[in-house]
This record gives C-alpha cells, structure tokens and sequence, in this order.
C-alpha cells in the first residue's frame, strides 16, 4: 500500500517561511500528477499546487500564486511547498496528494487522487 508521509509543519508568523515535505520510499512521483491541497476548519478541501505528470505544467490557486512553489526530488521520492510571505488565511491542514490520471481542468477535485498524505498543521499567527 502506498503511503505518503507528509511534515513540515508548524507555527510561523505572518511573513514567515515553511517548507512541507511529502516523502514515500516506494514510490515514483513522477509517474503521477501530484499535488499539495489544505484544508481549514469549516471549509472544504482546496487545491494549493499541482504538477501534471504528462506535461510538467505547474498551477498554482490564485491565493498563493507568487508565495507558493511547489518541486519534486525524484532521487529523494519527496514532493515539497515552499511558502513564503505567508498569511493568517493559510492557516490549514495541508495534504500531499497523488493520482494516477487527473483530467484537464479536474486537477482542484479532490475525488481524483487515490494517494494522500496524513496532513500536517500550518499556523500563522502572531
């Protein structure tokens, strides 16, 4: 069974840096399309990040585009977000996600992704 193990988490203050990491020993990220999603108390999962295995294309949501980077260290089997100048509305549990296909303009729909992490907490407070 495929597990991906996500950490990195934690407390920062508004303007800080986090990088999240996504590890899994068996498995090859890059025969996915992955993807980083959060989810705040009382909403719905949201897409963050993703990466399309066939393309390589990269897409950010609007709210983090320009903070945000997701990467892939294909020798480590890691998946990271780097977030910077980061804000009290991203406070969330983030996800690391995978899928084996995700159809065009479907990559935000969390029905997809058959692989996914345990979350890990994001706080940004003062």
């Amino acid at each position: 069974e495929v597990q991906l193990q996500a950490s990195g988490g934690g407390l920062v203050q508004p303007g800080g840096s986090l990088r999240l990491s996504c590890a899994a020993p068996d498995f090859t990220f890059d025969d996915y399309d992955i993807g980083w999603f959060r989810q705040a108390p009382g909403k719905e999962r949201e897409g963050v990040s993703f990466v399309s295995s066939s393309s390589g294309r990269i897409y950010y949501v609007d709210s983090v585009k320009g903070r945000f980077t997701i990467s892939r260290d294909d020798a480590k089997n890691t998946m990271y977000l780097q977030m910077n100048s980061l804000k009290p509305e991203d406070t969330a549990v983030y996800y690391c996600a995978a899928a084996e296909y995700v159809p065009r303009g479907s990559r935000w729909q969390v029905h997809w992704y058959q692989y996914w992490g345990q979350g890990t907490q994001v706080t940004v407070s003062s």
